[in-house]
C-alpha cells in the first residue's frame, strides 16, 4: 500500500479537476517530475513530523496501485537521499498526475505527532 500526505487545499483541487498533481508541500508534480510516497505507516509519521508538523489539517491519502498501472503510471522505490543508494527507500509516482479513482483519505488513523 502506498501513502501520500496531501493538504487539504490540493485535495479539494483535485475533487474538482479529477486529478492530484502535487509532489510533496509546495512542490507541484510538474516541477518535481514525480509525486513523492510513503510505504509505510512509519514513513508517514517521519514525514508528517518532518514537513507537515504545522498543519494538522493534513490529510493521508491511501492510493491503489492497480488504478495507478491502468492510468499508465509507474512507482519507482528509490533512495530518499539521491547522493547515497543505501539510504532509506521510499515510492515515487511517475508518469503524471494521479487520478481521482486512485486515491482514498485514510480514516480513524492518529497520523499527527506522537
Amino acid at each position: 500500500m502506498l501513502f501520500h500526505i496531501a493538504l487539504p487545499e490540493d485535495y479539494a483541487r483535485a475533487l474538482k479537476t479529477g486529478f492530484y498533481d502535487i509532489s510533496t508541500r509546495g512542490l507541484p508534480l510538474a516541477q518535481a517530475r514525480f509525486i513523492h510516497c510513503s510505504a509505510s505507516e512509519d514513513q508517514v509519521q517521519r514525514i508528517w513530523q518532518a514537513v507537515y508538523s504545522d498543519r494538522q489539517d493534513a490529510l493521508v491519502l491511501t492510493i491503489d496501485e492497480l488504478a495507478l498501472a491502468d492510468a499508465n503510471l509507474t512507482v519507482q522505490h528509490e533512495p530518499c537521499d539521491p547522493l547515497d543508494p543505501d539510504s532509506e527507500l521510499f515510492p515515487h509516482i511517475y508518469g503524471g498526475p494521479i487520478p481521482l479513482e486512485a486515491l482514498t483519505v485514510c480514516r480513524g488513523h492518529q497520523w499527527k505527532r506522537q
